[in-house]
């Protein structure tokens, strides 16, 4: 089965930030390399989930899961950056791989939920 766009853009986002949680884990930082490791991996297991949704709500749902968790991975670089963990250059590169996965889950939503509203 081929990757979408963006399944194949939150995988991709999920490999470095596996590669971020190795590198904090180096620094001996384990609590906040395992916070921002589950929450910027499971964006892209949702959206794998999700194509085996039981129904067009179920789909969104798992989607809306997917967009929480990557807001939730925002704030975790954020504070990465803002205590030293990182230097602003690997923030500004995530924080844009991140933004950009959040834009494509909240167009894909909306788009969802009005073709959902559209057919009630």
């Amino acid at each position: 089965m081929k990757k979408s766009v963006m399944e194949q853009k939150s995988y991709d986002f999920a490999v470095r930030i596996v590669r971020l949680s190795q590198m904090l884990t180096k620094q001996n930082e384990f609590v906040l390399s395992k916070q921002v490791l589950r929450s910027g991996t499971a964006v892209g297991a949702l959206l794998r989930e999700a194509h085996f949704a039981q129904s067009t709500k179920d789909y969104i749902h798992k989607m809306s899961i997917g967009l929480k968790e990557a807001y939730e991975t925002d704030y975790w670089l954020e504070l990465l950056k803002d205590t030293d963990y990182i230097d602003d250059k690997l923030y500004e590169s995530l924080a844009a791989n991140c933004t950009e996965l959040i834009k494509m889950l909240v167009s894909s939503i909306n788009t969802l939920k009005k073709k959902l509203n559209n057919k009630t």
